[in-house]
């Protein structure tokens, strides 16, 4: 959509006894922007040679400031360019023929001419004699926010943020013209180094009819704020460079009172002020909240998060990126919010064409990626912390595996709604897709025989295994396998490792029966399930063996769901792929010995570590 361009503003009723130069229009949009920069009054202070040659620069309208520096060539700056005045360098007599001429110098070394909006700046040595001094000129640019002149009627408070000299200053200064001569609205701005309406007593016209108090030292501009609003009843505030936590929470205090708040500050975007904890009250300020199981679910993040402290101060924000470019946030706590939640916010882009319009577009924030399911468990204790927060886990680079229900494809027939699926149901779904379990047709097309030609199912004699561990893999795995009691009837011996090597009468047994024996290294389940699978044959050195880790957990408890879930993760994500080492939660001494065993799966090597109940596992790679 397109705003229709401004016309030009009429100059203020009340003319000084020493009026500025006339306005001069912009050759490349004359009808929308004036400029007032009382150039002659700045060439009055410089020395003679360095005045008469810029008084004959051709671009002399187009100078941004001139830099006198101690023994150095004198240099004149322009928007594109920068170039020496003079062969001869600057001398001490230089410096002192312009400080003589202007104003005095305040607690941040910054002085001006009276009447005029320029600004001198010096730098001093160790002893406090100045050595340069940079001298800025100051435009009275009247028309600059026909992009945001629709906001600033709204009443709301503004913030302008962009990098020095992208023209913030210049901005403040016309929309304290437009809201005291236009709006009529009671303006005071907060003038603390006299930049917004010009050095001396008497405020420069560009200002129009807003009223201007100024600040005895840059640290009492806090003071000075909260002075104005509580002596001037003022409508509208107007304050230039918030820079410290004090001066932060003064605005806070204003914009609670009712009072409209514009200002600017230093920093590119929005989140230059979210990551600066002094001025991120602006904001709203940043806090550290806890989220319950179900709404860390919900937004699909960790339970630890950063979320808005307290409405914003100012309600809109302008992020200035090029004299005629902004991006404007309508709604400061969405924006913030978004950010905070890892989102990119929609953008308004205000730019001004070559007639002059205002030209407004929304540009979208890219799709963001499919969510992945959270991982909710426990959050660290406070000792472990610090600790946890620089590894792996913490850097969001354990992505689960998204849910199987969830389809990228597109259907343009409306679908049933999905069932209800429990937080068991979708971990046993993740573990199916992981470790996909044999069905009988893969079996039969596998195996043909048993290990010494006999027909399947295969009968295996146990000794020393749980047989309710053994029933609970066959069961699980589909392996065409039955337990025997019977060593006469049995096709195989399969026996603990330990148990087998002082029992030489069961050796002895299958020796004269022909059996082969099968020793098991331990009475854990990943051993077990391939042992089994070596038995029939289905061991293929190279490839990782499948399974289903839906038996290693006892009673199905979210905990244990939880443990195995981030062991999964973990090793199949970074110790395997990266080769790094792991460490996982704390858990009970339960849950990590079933952890133990899925890292025994993967034939990967874990030890525990720690004080109870701070105990946890770490796992390394091969």
């Amino acid at each position: 959509m397109i705003f229709s361009g401004n016309n030009l503003p009429e100059q203020p009723n009340h003319q000084p006894s020493n009026p500025p130069s006339p306005p001069r229009s912009l050759a490349q949009d004359s009808e929308t922007f004036q400029i007032t920069d009382d150039l002659p009054q700045l060439l009055d202070i410089l020395p003679g040679p360095i005045r008469q040659v810029l008084q004959r620069h051709p671009q002399r309208d187009k100078l941004v400031e001139v830099v006198l520096d101690l023994g150095r060539r004198p240099e004149a700056r322009f928007p594109n360019a920068a170039e020496y005045l003079s062969d001869q360098p600057v001398t001490r007599a230089d410096l002192d023929y312009c400080i003589e001429r202007v104003g005095m110098f305040s607690g941040d070394n910054r002085a001006g001419i009276e009447r005029t909006l320029h600004r001198i700046s010096a730098i001093r040595n160790r002893a406090g004699e100045v050595i340069g001094l940079t001298c800025r000129v100051g435009r009275a640019v009247f028309g600059t926010i026909g992009m945001i002149r629709d906001l600033v009627e709204t009443g709301r408070s503004i913030l302008m943020l962009g990098r020095p000299g992208v023209g913030k200053t210049t901005a403040l200064r016309e929309v304290a013209r437009i809201l005291a001569d236009e709006l009529n609205k009671r303006v005071v701005i907060i003038d603390t180094s006299n930049e917004i309406a010009g050095d001396g007593d008497i405020p420069h016209p560009a200002i129009g009819r807003a009223r201007r108090m100024q600040v005895a030292r840059p640290e009492l501009q806090h003071q000075v704020m909260i002075e104005a609003v509580e002596n001037h009843m003022p409508e509208v505030i107007v304050i230039d460079e918030i820079g410290t936590e004090l001066e932060a929470l003064a605005a806070r205090t204003i914009a609670e009172r009712g009072v409209q708040l514009v200002g600017t500050a230093h920093g590119n975007r929005i989140e230059n002020l979210i990551k600066n904890p002094t001025l991120s009250d602006l904001v709203g300020g940043i806090q550290s909240v806890t989220l319950g199981d179900e709404e860390a679910r919900r937004r699909g993040s960790q339970k630890s998060v950063l979320e808005r402290k307290a409405p914003p101060t100012f309600d809109i924000a302008i992020e200035m990126l090029e004299r005629q470019r902004w991006i404007v946030h309508e709604n400061v706590s969405e924006t913030v919010d978004s950010l905070l939640r890892g989102r990119q916010p929609n953008l308004q882009v205000r730019t001004v064409d070559e007639t002059g319009n205002v030209v407004v577009t929304q540009e979208q924030a890219a799709a963001p990626a499919l969510r992945p399911v959270p991982f909710t468990g426990t959050p660290l204790t406070p000792g472990l912390a610090g600790k946890s927060s620089s590894g792996w886990r913490a850097s969001g680079q354990m992505t689960p595996v998204p849910p199987a229900r969830e389809s990228f494809s597109y259907n343009p027939l409306p679908e049933p709604p999905l069932p209800f699926i429990s937080e068991r149901q979708q971990f046993d779904q993740l573990l199916n897709d992981s470790f996909p379990a044999l069905s009988e047709a893969d079996l039969s097309a596998q195996l043909g025989t048993g290990p010494n030609g006999e027909d399947l199912p295969l009968h295996v004699y146990p000794y020393g295994l749980g047989r309710h561990q053994l029933e609970q893999v066959i069961q699980t795995l589909n392996l065409p396998i039955v337990l025997t009691k019977d060593i006469d009837g049995a096709d195989a011996v399969l026996a603990l490792r330990s148990h087998l090597k002082n029992h030489s009468k069961l050796r002895l047994l299958a020796k004269n029966r022909q059996l082969p024996i099968h020793a098991v290294k331990s009475n854990s389940i990943p051993q077990i399930v391939r042992s089994l699978r070596r038995l029939l044959h289905l061991e293929d050195v190279g490839v990782e063996e499948p399974g289903n880790l839906a038996l290693l957990y006892t009673n199905g408890d979210d905990d244990e769901i939880e443990a195995l879930e981030e062991a999964r993760l973990a090793v199949e994500q970074i110790v395997i792929p990266k080769g790094q080492p792991v460490e996982l939660l704390p858990r009970s001494a339960k849950v990590r010995k079933m952890q133990h065993e899925l890292v025994e799966h993967y034939r990967l090597k874990s030890t525990s570590f720690g004080e109870e109940p701070n105990r946890r596992l770490r796992i390394y790679p091969a």
